[in-house]
């Protein structure tokens, strides 16, 4: 069923016979019949809008099932997530450097990378091992103050990840339970879960199993990343219970002239620090475009760990401090 605006029924009428004869064109169909309705109430739960005048019926079978209440990680006081909603607006580079800058506070921290299809993990902080199983649980492994876990670990860095939605569901569900993040004597002060960009099955899956304390957004100035930051506040709004929004960070947002020093916004001015006003939530700052910063991650050397006197490395601690307090 398709479903139209009433002023635009008679445009859609070839869209309703390509339907019925593609459907008729299927082996063992003997009879196929499209129905072309008109709707000016307001959209059923369910329906997905597909454009401005036309709304497609959900499956009814498709629809997320109820979920209990997450649960706390045991010996784990405080989760935070980092989305982004696009790929490529440097998500993973300040997931990693904002827990290097919780630990370099004095805080017991740890990172989830929950990105399964591009893990950064391992690569930016420089390790190459596989986590022990011991006693029922993963032992995560630790790297510049961190305990860290990453499908990276298990799955070799050029190797695809060629897994339907439920499969990579599972395997987050599994870094989520089935890992030694903290014990009594030493429990986590904080756990920082780079998430995947998008919002999909991924997402979901660590708000109904994890009880997360908040979110932080990434995005660059440009307003095609700006469209997504605001997809992934939306979906965090719409969980259940909503999760805060912690605040938004600006990445990439200007160069130094290498000759002048003068800031040259590559990517726009101010996008984010807008996007925040917006949603009234802390801007947390913004992060140049700075070649140590790329070339740490590239070499395994967060620069907030190996270079915590840099400029990079302060705007980092100046966000941590601001979401520990």
């Amino acid at each position: 069923m398709l479903e139209v605006a009433r002023a635009d029924a008679a445009l859609y009428a070839p869209v309703r016979d390509a339907a019925e004869k593609a459907l008729a064109a299927v082996a063992g169909v003997e009879k196929a019949q499209v129905v072309l309705t008109t709707a000016e109430a307001a959209p059923a739960p369910g329906t997905v809008r597909v454009s401005k005048g036309a709304r497609v019926a959900a499956d009814p079978a498709a629809q997320p099932a109820a979920m209990p209440p997450a649960e706390r990680l045991e010996h784990v006081r405080r989760v935070i997530a980092v989305a982004s909603g696009k790929g490529g607006v440097g998500k993973s580079t300040v997931s990693v450097n904002l827990a290097c800058a919780f630990a370099a506070l004095g805080l017991r921290t740890g990172l989830l990378d929950a990105d399964i299809y591009g893990p950064s993990a391992p690569r930016m902080l420089g390790v190459d091992e596989q986590p022990k199983f011991e006693d029922g649980k993963l032992t995560p492994l630790e790297a510049w103050g961190l305990k860290v876990m990453s499908i990276g670990f298990i799955v070799d860095e050029g190797s695809p990840m060629i897994w339907r939605g439920p499969m990579a569901s599972s395997a987050v569900r599994q870094m989520i339970q089935d890992v030694r993040w903290g014990s009594e004597e030493e429990p986590l002060d904080v756990l920082v879960v780079d998430l995947p960009p998008g919002t999909g099955d991924i997402h979901l899956t660590l708000v109904q199993k994890l009880a997360v304390d908040g979110v932080v957004i990434v995005s660059t100035p440009q307003e095609i990343a700006l469209i997504d930051a605001r997809r992934a506040s939306a979906m965090f709004g719409k969980m259940n219970p909503p999760v805060p929004i912690l605040g938004v960070v600006e990445n990439m947002a200007w160069f130094a002239d290498p000759a002048t020093g003068a800031r040259i916004p590559i990517f726009g001015e101010g996008g984010a620090r807008r996007e925040a006003e917006r949603l009234e939530v802390p801007f947390l700052g913004e992060v140049p475009i700075d070649i140590a910063l790329r070339a740490g991650s590239d070499e395994g050397r967060p620069v907030t760990a190996a270079s915590p006197d840099s400029a990079s490395a302060k705007i980092f601690l100046a966000m941590a401090r601001e979401l520990a307090g």
